[in-house]
């Protein structure tokens, strides 16, 4: 099963994104560690950038078949070639309202006829020919099949049917693909559109049909409603029908984050394998029978794709995830106190306010009637940064143990910069008492970063170790820092020793929130 992705391409064309050169390049290095065989780097013909992006990826010595779009036109063909891409990825339009719109005055007859000079002039510039026929879903199919015979006498290696507008139903998508793999001998692929949000079924009916060869994209990612997306497709064929490809699955989450990162495009929360709620676990019912036995409300284990699950507390959790927080924090309750924290996370959120991380710890200190408290407390925060030319510096005030703390720092961004101002003041601090405790949190790791704006050190630190392989991108900046200016909730993830905590900062300063979600996790893993 070959899997050609069209996130550089197809997905680019999702309104509100524009790559760079240097951009497209780390996504393509990330798809070609992901394991995917046929990289659609782009549209060679659209532009100065666009043919410098696809000639980049082409030199890069990636595994995978570096492939580019282009029209039934020499000159687009020619931008390919020039490029250095493996192959292209030839459309022709197939449907009445295509051709009519397209090629006015031109009959199937003209479009014919310019597919195979254009396939046969692909072929003289050395290129690896996949043809495919545009709106194929609403073509004629008896068109579609002439125009495939064509193109194949004149050379062609591949074929694509093309869902364009996202018509079709798993139904037809399987009839269609058994009616064309039982006539053509070479392997046909499948472009599906999520238009009806049918583009994950339909491209594993398209499997189930005989497609050798599907189009897919990072997060669905495409124009209008977007493309099927690889990560829902590579599972379903795997865990549902025992379909094996090539894409390491270990890394699909990473790769999904990095993608998230650079086109600023952010993943809905509850998006199929790669949303943040999709391992997260709040009702009682639920995580009481997770606690016992993962399966019980998880299809797949997350490590799969290099997840993590996450229980975090609310109105809707049970006695047993309350319990597991307790014992977590260091604390002891009865089954009374118990009720009674849970009595009072219920009235809070039932008035629809979120019962944030602070906010738990201190109704367990409440009904525990303890004076423990958390040991690292914000004190002050001060961060500066712009485009002055310098990097963004942040200046921290913590009290630990009764002991305030100072220090600095800089980063790449503001929340960078402000977590490594805490590490250090961390450092200090442990330096100079001989915590080892506390010096053992500098080096915990941020697993993941949710808000209103999408900024994750898993993309970050993916993007860094990209670089490192090609020196061609050293120079290249990424800030994915953004922020608003209406109250945020941050939820930050860190984990320790193979402990993963989870907790939730709120402030209109989004950094401010970010940092007091961090030290809240500290809080956890100290005790």
């Amino acid at each position: 099963m070959l899997i050609l992705d069209t996130t550089l391409r197809d997905g680019e064309q999702t309104p509100g994104i524009s790559l760079t050169v240097d951009q497209k390049l780390i996504i393509a290095q990330a798809l070609d560690e992901l394991g995917v065989d046929i990289i659609e780097a782009g549209t060679a013909i659209a532009g100065e950038e666009e043919f410098r992006a696809v000639k980049e990826i082409s030199n890069a010595g990636l595994n995978a078949e570096v492939c580019s779009f282009a029209r039934i036109k020499d000159i687009d063909i020619d931008a390919v070639a020039n490029a250095g891409a493996d192959s292209v990825f030839m459309v022709a339009p197939s449907s009445d309202i295509h051709i009519q719109t397209k090629f006015p005055g031109k009959s199937k007859d003209d479009v014919i006829e310019m597919s195979v000079k254009a396939v046969e002039y692909a072929k003289e510039r050395g290129l690896i020919v996949e043809f495919g026929a545009e709106d194929s879903s609403r073509a004629d199919l008896k068109f579609v099949k002439e125009l495939f015979r064509s193109v194949l006498d004149a050379g062609a290696d591949r074929l694509t049917f093309t869902d364009t507008v996202g018509v079709m139903t798993p139904e037809k998508a399987e009839a269609v693909m058994k009616d064309l793999t039982s006539e053509f001998d070479v392997p046909i692929a499948f472009h599906g559109h999520n238009d009806f949000g049918l583009a994950t079924a339909n491209t594993i009916f398209a499997v189930k049909g005989g497609a050798r060869e599907i189009h897919v994209t990072i997060n669905g990612l495409g124009e209008r409603a977007g493309n099927a997306p690889l990560e829902e497709v590579v599972l379903a064929l795997e865990v549902f029908y025992g379909i094996k490809t090539n894409i390491k699955k270990g890394k699909i989450y990473e790769v999904s984050k990095l993608v998230e990162a650079l086109t600023r495009f952010p993943i809905a929360l509850n998006k199929p394998i790669v949303g943040y709620n999709v391992f997260m676990h709040e009702s009682g019912i639920h995580t009481s029978a997770l606690l016992k036995n993962a399966k019980s409300y998880e299809p797949i284990d997350p490590e799969t794709i290099g997840r993590k699950r996450a229980i975090i507390h609310g109105k809707h959790s049970g006695k047993a995830s309350i319990m597991k927080l307790i014992e977590e924090l260091g604390y002891k309750a009865d089954d009374k106190q118990v009720k009674e924290i849970m009595k009072k996370i219920k009235e809070i959120e039932g008035m629809g306010r979120k019962v944030m991380g602070s906010d738990l710890i201190r109704i367990i200190e409440d009904v525990l009637k303890v004076e423990k408290g958390r040991k690292i407390v914000l004190k002050g925060l001060n961060v500066v940064c712009g485009k002055s030319g310098t990097s963004p510096h942040a200046s921290i005030k913590i009290n630990l143990n009764g002991v305030d703390v100072e220090a600095t720092a800089l980063g790449k961004g503001p929340f960078d910069a402000s977590v490594k101002a805490l590490k250090n003041a961390l450092k200090d601090y442990a330096e100079k008492v001989g915590d080892e405790v506390v010096r053992e949190l500098v080096d915990v790791k941020l697993v993941n970063y949710k808000a209103n704006a999408i900024i994750d050190d898993k993309a970050v630190e993916y993007i860094e170790k990209l670089m490192r392989k090609n020196p061609k991108v050293l120079n290249m900046v990424v800030n994915i820092m953004t922020g608003t200016d209406a109250p945020v909730d941050v939820i930050v993830q860190l984990e320790k020793d193979d402990k993963v905590v989870t907790a939730i900062g709120r402030s209109t300063d989004i950094i401010h929130a970010s940092v007091e979600a961090y030290i809240e996790c500290l809080n956890k893993l100290i005790h």
